[in-house]
Order: C-alpha cells, then structure tokens, then sequence
C-alpha cells in the first residue's frame, strides 16, 4: 500500500498534484477538512461530536480525527494507498497516524514537500481567490497569516519525518508536470 503525506502550505499546489497523484496510482485522497464535512452531514457519532465542537469554535481534537481516518481507511481495505492532505498538522498527529496506520500494516510510505517561496504563495492564492470565491484567498494580509501558521506549526512535521528518512522536499515552482515528474521519482523509490 503506497501512503503518503502531500505537504506544503496553502496554495503550494497539493490539490492539483492529488489529482494527478489519484489518476496515476489509484489513491485516495484523505483530507481531513472533507472527512470532517461528510462525518457531519451524515450524522454519524464522530460527525456529531465533531459538530458540537465547531459550533462552540472549539478544535477538534486529535483522537476524532484520527478516529474518521480510521473508518475511512476500514472503508477502503482494498485501497491501493492513501494520500493525506491537510494531516498531520502536528507531531502529536503524526505520532497518532503512525500508530493507527502501524496497526492495520500499511504504514506511510514518505512525505513529499512542495516548497515554494512566500511571495508565489501570495501570487497564486489571490489569484485562486479571484475565481474560488473563499474569501481567505482574496487577502493578503490572511494569505500571509495562514502562511506564517504553516511555517511556524507545521515545520516540527517535517522534523518527525526527516528523523524516520520519510521526508522529501521538491521545487513546487514551475509547471503541474515538471512537479508532478519530480514526484514521480520520489514514488518510484518507495515502489522499489
């Protein structure tokens, strides 16, 4: 089972190289934000739990999360992989995935990193914001907030993966099949 982790910050391009990733090998896309949308709209315990909290403005924690992942990968035992975006956010998740993907034997395979400058970032997420409608997409001064967030939280990630040699960094600038290819290569080494 190929498992990996797309990493980067908003509007490195994780969404469109899912796409490519789902087409090529028949992965999964897991995100959590629509795992947590679908739990609730089918009002499933997990999703109601989840519920309740949001509505307080509460986080939800790391134990609900981990327990959607968990019915979605039962969901899918035939999966030939999963590709998680959006999670783990923190060590602590990367510690609670490992652990639940260790016990049903298919642990992640690597974490794959776009990394693209601050300032492309910007660039590419006021231009998602023109056509998206999301409004955190249309302003600078939240683009670079949510950008400083991701270097400031989620940097220990890559850290947890580096120590276990999981970590792979690739240029997230220039064209969707020049990235794609690079990721390509780093796939072939954990096919191998």
């Amino acid at each position: 089972m190929l498992n990996l982790v797309l990493f980067g910050p908003p509007g490195a391009g994780k969404g469109t190289q899912s796409q490519k990733l789902i087409e090529k090998y028949g992965l999964i896309h897991l995100s959590t934000g629509d795992l947590l949308r679908s739990e609730i709209t089918q009002g499933t315990p997990l999703g109601l739990e989840a519920k309740k909290l949001m509505d307080q403005g509460v986080l939800v924690p790391d134990e609900v999360v981990i327990g959607m992942i968990s019915t979605k990968l039962d969901a899918n035992k035939d999966a030939k992989g999963f590709i998680f975006d959006g999670f783990p956010r923190t060590v602590a998740q990367a510690e609670a995935l490992d652990s639940l993907l260790e016990a049903k034997k298919a642990p992640i395979a690597g974490m794959i990193a776009l990394e693209v400058t601050d300032a492309e970032l910007e660039h590419r997420l006021l231009l998602r914001g023109k056509d998206s409608g999301r409004p955190d997409d249309a302003n600078p001064e939240v683009i670079r907030k949510r950008v400083k967030e991701y270097n400031d939280k989620t940097a220990p990630v890559a850290g947890y993966y580096k120590s276990q040699h999981k970590f792979n960094s690739i240029n997230g600038m220039g064209t969707i099949e020049e990235i794609f290819h690079s990721i390509e290569e780093i796939i072939k080494g954990y096919l191998q």
